[in-house]
C-alpha cells in the first residue's frame, strides 16, 4: 500500500504578498538629449541657431518616450533653453525630465508609486522582492515604504525563504 504525498506551498497559502517594485516600472524608450550638441563650438549658446536647432527636433522620434535633457559641456546655458526644448517634446513625449537617466528613472518610479493603488495591501503581510533584473533606484524602496507603513500588517524585504522583517504594527 503506497502512501500519497501531498506537496504544500507554505509561502502560497500564507497569505503574503509578494511585491517587486520593478514591476512598476514604466515601459518605453529612453532618450536623452545633451544640450552640447546645441551649443556653438561646444561652449556657447546662440540663441538663433539654438531655437533653429529645436524646431529641426524630429518629434516622431521622441513619440511616447522618456526623455532626459543634460549638459555635458563646461558650459552655462540660460534656463529658457529647457523651457524651448519640452515646448517642443512634451506635447509627444510621455515625461520629459532635466537630469541623467538615473534621475529620470528615479522620478519615473517616484511617479508610479505615488499613483500606485495599494489598497490592497491593507493589514496584509507584504514581503518586498530584494533581488530584481533591472535597476531600481534605492530612494524608490524609501518611498515605498512610507506607502506601505501605514497600511500594511508586516513589511518584510527578500525573499520568502530569506526576508528581512522591515515592521510589524502591533
Amino acid at each position: 500500500m503506497e502512501k500519497e504525498f501531498e506537496i504544500k506551498n507554505k509561502v502560497a497559502t500564507s497569505g503574503l504578498i509578494n511585491f517587486d517594485l520593478s514591476d512598476l516600472i514604466p515601459k518605453g524608450k529612453r532618450i536623452g538629449i545633451d544640450l552640447k550638441d546645441f551649443l556653438y563650438e561646444g561652449l556657447i549658446l546662440k540663441e538663433k541657431d539654438f531655437r533653429n536647432s529645436v524646431a529641426e527636433l524630429s518629434a516622431e522620434l521622441y513619440q511616447d518616450a522618456f526623455v532626459y535633457v543634460y549638459n555635458s559641456a563646461d558650459a552655462i546655458v540660460p534656463l529658457w533653453s529647457y523651457f524651448l526644448i519640452t515646448a517642443k517634446l512634451s506635447p509627444v513625449t510621455q515625461k520629459i525630465v532635466f537630469g541623467t537617466q538615473q534621475d529620470l528613472e528615479t522620478i519615473l518610479l517616484h511617479d508610479a508609486i505615488k499613483n500606485y493603488d495599494f489598497s490592497d495591501f491593507e493589514d496584509k503581510r507584504v514581503l518586498v522582492k530584494g533581488c530584481s533584473d533591472k535597476p531600481i533606484p534605492e530612494n524608490a524602496y524609501i518611498e515605498l515604504v512610507e506607502r506601505l507603513l501605514p497600511i500594511v500588517k508586516s513589511l518584510m524585504f527578500g525573499e520568502a525563504c530569506s526576508n528581512v522583517p522591515i515592521f510589524k504594527k502591533k
